[in-house]
């Protein structure tokens, strides 16, 4: 075989590789269930697929907002009242089966590659004395990356602590 047809079969074969693999069909969402999100720091944890969906899961005081790709769970966003004087670390222990073994701000902020946890800043009811939390899990895909997590958090974190939860000190 000469080097010009051996590189045509490998070109051809390159590009078979190509269509066959999974291509992101989806606009990614600016919003999670409410709250506004930069898609450039949201895209890398989700997967390849068709479609998208975002679900409001919210209840008993806790607000749960599920990314779905082709119907499996890919990402979830949480805020969640705890009880007052807590820590960020003890919130993630009741999320997370495993310990995120990176932090910033002085603990308020817990993440590793796929999943974070942040405590807002101010985001206090007094009626019931709990503090406002806020958790993002991507475990439906195999990016990881701990830095562009922190970035996600940080990020969403802010925004709920610009939102009519946080002001109004308490999930309605």
């Amino acid at each position: 075989m000469t080097a010009v047809a051996a590189i045509s079969v490998l070109a051809a074969a390159m590009s078979a590789c190509d269509s066959n693999e999974s291509a992101r069909d989806y606009a990614v969402p600016k919003k999670l269930c409410g709250v506004a999100v930069d898609a450039g720091d949201l895209e890398p944890f989700l997967p390849n697929g068709k479609g998208i969906t975002v679900r409001d899961k919210s209840g008993g005081g806790t607000k749960v907002c599920e990314v779905v790709v082709d119907n499996k769970l890919a990402l979830r966003a949480t805020q969640a009242w705890v009880e007052e004087g807590k820590t960020t670390a003890y919130f993630a222990s009741s999320q997370s089966l495993k310990a995120p073994e990176h932090s910033a701000e002085e603990e308020r902020f817990r993440y590793s590659g796929n999943e974070a946890f942040g405590k807002t800043d101010g985001c206090v009811d007094e009626r019931h004395g709990q503090e406002l939390y806020t958790a993002v899990q991507a475990q439906g895909s195999d990016h990881s990356d701990a830095e562009a997590m922190k970035r996600l958090i940080t990020a969403y974190t802010s925004e709920v602590e610009a939102s009519a939860a946080c002001k109004a000190g308490g999930l309605k």
